[in-house]
């Protein structure tokens, strides 16, 4: 091997340093056995930093946090870091239905920073392989017998709005930076998750010598439709269910992932009832008749400039589809989402791994099926949802996937949790067992 390829060695080298591959490091922390070194491009940490609105909070319980749901004992759990801070009975004594969003990006910023093994400033260029994995960063080469891609999601626009962004058309996830100077304008948000319901309550939250003139919100959805949180719909998040979806062919996992998008991609009902409130006072309190406009069931069909140099956005109804009706705005705000980022770095193997549909193909442990060794591997975070469900890019799974993940990277097999209380699919001889019971 060239010098140049006889740096330092890791049994665990991680791509992308956010919740998942953090989950990771934090679990392999302190294993004298294993070698682990992950790598981010950015200075520091950031978790959706241009979204921290205030008052938002985490859709999951704080126990699903890097490791507890796999190590309780672990240092680096969201109780080691209220402790370490000092503030353990303060955040017990504030009774908070849910976790501020704000607290749990500071929590993993915490993280990060405590675990030596975890670099910023340093960009992962390419991963080959040569008996073992290249890793080219924009500093040195490194070397690894397994590769952790945990690089997250990129901000999505539909095709309407490609390469109109700007100051006045953004991502929500640039709102915290863009959505300042908004006093007396015409806003627009677009999308009927938690992300626009949030930026639609900031708009329309704001004191009177800071908020807009008028708020239009436009989904698709044909309502403002709540997450369903119920105990037996968690169940889909649960690791049994998620290796139970993995054997299902794929048509009936696209069925299910359509069917049961509001069990993540719904807006929880704190901030609906929030939001109703809201637009309650403006209407019948305060006399703000014309600062809301509420538009579910249209999709956005156009956007464009018009005569006078505003926005025009055409919006389409789901029932009338033959119709349509054009939204000035000043400002659009699109809260449609992410999708998993590109992994240009992989492209030297490319064509040794294996895809089911757009995805990656992965095994039971997370790991890209090759052609290559066993034991080498590329494991991969937040990015089968068509092989793994909505739980995927969830952050409820984060600590038992890296737990499968460490396992296969130290060759052991650790415990499962129990099965849930529903049983997903038949057990061996059960089907014969039932029919003879109903003879």
């Amino acid at each position: 091997m060239s010098e140049k390829r006889g740096g330092q060695h890791y049994n665990c080298i991680g791509v992308g340093v956010g919740p998942a591959n953090l989950s990771l490091a934090s679990l392999l922390h302190g294993d004298g056995a294993t070698r682990s070194l992950f790598l981010d491009q950015k200075k520091s940490f950031t978790w959706h930093d241009g979204q921290q609105l205030p008052g938002t909070t985490l859709q999951v319980s704080m126990l699903k946090d890097l490791v507890s749901l796999a190590d309780p004992t672990n240092r680096f759990s969201f109780l080691s870091y209220l402790h370490a801070h000092g503030k353990i009975y303060h955040f017990i004594n504030a009774q908070f239905d849910d976790m501020p969003r704000q607290e749990f990006r500071n929590y993993l910023s915490w993280a990060s920073h405590r675990n030596e093994n975890v670099r910023f400033g340093e960009r992962v260029l390419s991963v080959e392989f040569d008996s073992r994995f290249v890793v080219e960063t924009d500093r040195r080469t490194l070397t690894a017998d397994n590769v952790s891609v945990g690089i997250g999601t990129s901000p999505w626009v539909p095709p309407v709005a490609t390469g109109l962004l700007g100051d006045d058309q953004f991502h929500v996830c640039d709102i915290v930076e863009k959505a300042q100077n908004l006093h007396g304008k015409r806003v627009c948000v677009v999308g009927g998750g938690q992300s626009g319901a949030e930026a639609f309550l900031d708009l329309i939250s704001r004191p009177q010598g800071q908020r807009p003139r008028r708020v239009s919100w436009i989904t698709r959805r044909r309502n403002y439709f709540p997450m369903d949180d119920s105990p037996f719909t968690n169940d889909f998040y649960m690791p049994g269910y998620s290796d139970h979806f993995a054997r299902l062919d794929g048509r009936t996992r696209e069925k299910l992932n359509t069917e049961h998008v509001l069990t993540s991609d719904g807006i929880s009902e704190a901030t609906l009832r929030a939001v109703y409130q809201r637009v309650y006072a403006h209407r019948f309190l305060e006399g703000n008749r014309d600062l809301v406009a509420l538009h579910p069931n249209s999709e956005v069909t156009e956007v464009g400039r018009d005569s006078t140099g505003d926005w025009s956005v055409g919006i389409r109804h789901g029932d009338r589809p033959h119709a349509t009706t054009d939204i000035e705005a000043d400002v659009i705000i699109w809260a449609t989402g992410f999708r998993p980022a590109a992994m240009t770095f992989l492209e030297p193997i490319a064509d040794r791994l294996e895809h089911e549909g757009s995805e990656l193909a992965l095994d039971n442990s997370f790991a890209v099926r090759w052609d290559g060794p066993p034991d080498r591997n590329i494991f991969v975070h937040n990015a089968a949802h068509q092989q793994r469900g909505l739980a995927d890019r969830n952050l409820s799974l984060i600590a038992w996937r890296s737990q499968r993940i460490a396992d296969r990277i130290r060759g052991v097999r650790g415990d499962e949790p129990l099965e849930s209380f529903i049983e997903w699919s038949p057990k061996s001889g059960q089907a014969g067992s039932l029919q003879g019971a109903h003879e």
